[in-house]
């Protein structure tokens, strides 16, 4: 099929392309002028790479941007949004010329940059550069990996490519080279990428800055190269792209030597073409010398015939689902199975697994780290959901992020389930967000939690995106002890809080964290992070009642009859607050302890559930091993933490050096009582 879309397209009998091209650039032309607003330069530039692309490889169904088979296509450079949006627009998906004449308005579908989930057959969002590779990245190994699970001899279901436009600055972010150089290890044959070289960036011509020999650095990640090419010739663009398909055992990079804003008379080749509008005068002198005569967002019915792949997106569609019911005939078991999987549903044992995992860590009887209790989840947990793809960024025997018989993700050895990414915390986020956008899997993976600053923007883009992305960060507090104060998390917790639409779980012992993970699974719109111990932690006695709750967020642990003050503690910090409940039962004062293992999803919790669990008038004291500023959002009258950074000495030290016990909880508790002061307290 791909031979003969490209024939359909690439022979020189098929006509000129400049018309295709040209309208591509009016619409972004017009659109940004329209808005006021936009980066007209690089959709102009990148105009002949689309046509090559769209109009002679890219196998889609504008009909059905859903088609699990469907080739992916991202736009890593997403200010050249309005490309994107021509290109669907005149392919055929819902995406009319009105949304086009509404470019970045309120509650349009052609938002500045492309979001995914807003805009039919956007695959990714994009716009901070270079994640777009990285996601293109995760969609690849999604790709081949799923095709090493499920295709058989004579039933190829999964033989799709992904495709990704990037340019200079996302070369420059350091993310490029930490997924790029995975890509080549990997052996991703089926990612192509273009390259729009152009040589220009907002602060002018790159060559200032920037002069890697992008085309020698590709090839010592182990990637073919084809290029520098001439990125205004679609025929040597698409047979480039021809070439590449063909690669057996490598990603290609393909060059694209491009003009930004190209056909603008003033403007092409400059900085002024790349961040801001044409103008009108400028615009009109770009239409006169491409030899475009029509209004602002009209599109003759010819140009419209040759760009429209409904039909033919329809008939590919259709060939494959003919090939699968053939699959499905042969092989039903594995059919149902990759359409579950695709469809994001959990298995039918999954409700099982989690409930063994929950009675048998929720029976502990001694002291367990919770990143153990983690790898214990996993252990009962992934073998019976397959599509849990896990991994660490080199700290695998730290995070525990593997189980046994997971086996290694390794090229040319097909079955393994842990992905060993390396010293590569921000490239393992952005590609677990591929994978997770591809379908088909559930990626976790596992770092340090204080260097979740690393991979922070790729956490932020999970919670914009609604994925099901698990990351789980170990030595979550003060408690690591002896690597000190640039492993030690203070702030790292409340800073993941503020993250909208992220779960940030910080369970106090095995049974809340084999909840963490049931609750993590489940969520289909939301990611999840888990801050887990690396010191031991007592279990917590419970009612089954109180098993339950834990899955909102925060419970009453232990209560006492008309309790005088409230300790609200997270993660290891809990037992503390149990501790100093006995201290103040010994001097007639009574105390509820409150766990909170999930503020973010006991925030979601009915106003009932909150007083129910916090009381009123009552006052209360959080307790967490860090930043303590955040409390106020409970009303805490007082808070004992850390609002400084760490020591290296070993944990139990370093928590007595921080006035991080029992007895300074109890004497805090007994000090608000006695002068009913309202401060914040913390050692530093």
């Amino acid at each position: 099929m791909a031979s003969t879309s490209a024939d359909r397209v690439l022979r020189p009998e098929s006509g000129r392309y400049d018309e295709l091209a040209n309208a591509l650039r009016a619409l972004a032309m017009d659109a940004v002028q329209q808005a006021n607003s936009g980066h007209p330069g690089a959709p102009m530039g990148m105009a002949e790479m689309a046509v090559a692309l769209w109009s002679g490889h890219l196998r889609h169904n504008p009909g059905n941007p859903g088609w699990p088979d469907r080739d992916r296509f991202v736009l890593s450079n997403g200010h050249a949004s309005m490309l994107l949006y021509a290109l669907l627009h005149l392919s055929g998906y819902d995406l009319p010329i009105e949304e086009l004449q509404r470019f970045r308005q309120l509650h349009s579908k052609t938002p500045g940059h492309p979001e995914v989930g807003l805009t039919p057959g956007v695959e990714t969002t994009t716009g901070p550069l270079g994640q777009g590779l990285a996601n293109a990245v995760g969609m690849a190994l999604a790709g081949k990996l799923l095709g090493d699970e499920f295709n058989r001899p004579g039933h190829v279901v999964v033989d799709h490519h992904t495709y990704v436009f990037l340019g200079d600055g996302c070369l420059m972010e350091g993310i490029s080279h930490e997924v790029c150089s995975l890509a080549g290890v990997w052996r991703l044959n089926k990612l192509i990428a273009l390259y729009d070289d152009n040589g220009i960036s907002i602060d002018g011509a790159v060559d200032a800055w920037f002069r890697d020999d992008t085309a020698a650095r590709f090839r010592a990640y182990g990637w073919n190269v084809i290029g520098p090419i001439d990125g205004h010739d679609v025929v040597a663009i698409g047979r480039s792209i021809a070439d590449a398909r063909r690669s057996a055992d490598r990603p290609t990079l393909i060059v694209c030597r491009t003009t930004i804003g190209r056909g603008s008379p003033g403007r092409a080749g400059t900085a002024k073409a790349h961040g801001e509008p044409l103008g009108a005068d400028e615009i009109a002198a770009t239409r006169a010398a491409i030899g475009w005569h029509e209004a602002p967002f009209e599109i003759p019915d010819t140009v419209r015939a040759r760009w429209s792949a409904r039909d033919l997106g329809a008939r590919r569609e259709a060939q494959w689902r003919l090939g699968f019911e053939a699959y499905r005939s042969e092989y039903p078991a594995l059919a149902a199975e990759f359409e579950r999987r695709i469809a994001g549903d959990l298995p039918s044992s999954f409700h099982e697994a989690a409930s063994a995992a929950m009675i048998e860590l929720g029976q502990a009887t001694t002291p367990v780290a919770s990143r153990k209790a983690s790898q214990q989840a996993l252990a009962m947990l992934a073998p019976k959901i397959p599509e849990m793809l896990g991994g660490s960024a080199d700290l695998t025997g730290s995070n525990l992020t593997d189980f046994p018989g997971c086996g290694a993700v390794r090229a040319g050895q097909p079955g393994g389930r842990h992905v060993n990414y390396g010293v590569r915390e921000f490239g393992m986020a952005a590609i677990m967000n591929g994978l997770a956008l591809h379908g088909g899997f559930i990626p976790y993976g596992g770092t340090f939690l204080t260097f979740s600053d690393y991979s922070r923007n790729g956490i932020r883009m999970a919670a914009l995106m609604k994925l099901r992305v698990v990351h789980v960060f170990t030595h979550d507090s003060i408690g690591l002890g002896e690597d000190g104060p640039t492993h030690q998390a203070v702030e790292h917790a409340a800073s993941l809080r503020l993250i909208p639409n992220l779960d940030v779980w910080r369970p106090c012992d095995a049974a809340e964290t084999a909840v963490a993970w049931a609750f993590a699974l489940e969520q289909r719109t939301r990611p999840s992070a888990l801050l887990l111990s690396r010191q031991n932690l007592p279990p917590q006695a419970r009612t089954a009642e109180q098993v339950a709750q834990i899955r909102r967020g925060g419970y009453v642990l232990s209560d006492r009859p008309e309790p005088q003050v409230v300790l609200i503690g997270t993660g290891s910090e809990v037992s503390i607050a149990m501790e100093a409940q006995r201290l103040l039962d010994a001097v007639g004062i009574a105390a509820r302890v409150v766990s909170l293992p999930c503020s973010t999803l006991f925030d979601r919790q009915e106003a009932a559930w909150h007083e129910q669990v916090l009381g009123r008038g009552i006052p209360r004291i959080g307790v967490e091993a860090g930043v303590t500023s955040w409390w106020g959002q409970y009303h805490c009258v007082a808070a004992l933490g850390v609002n400084s950074f760490g020591e290296s000495a070993p944990g139990p030290q370093v928590y007595e050096h921080f006035g991080l016990d029992a007895k300074a909880l109890a004497d805090l508790a007994r000090e608000v009582l006695a002068r009913e002061v309202r401060f914040v307290r913390s050692r530093s």
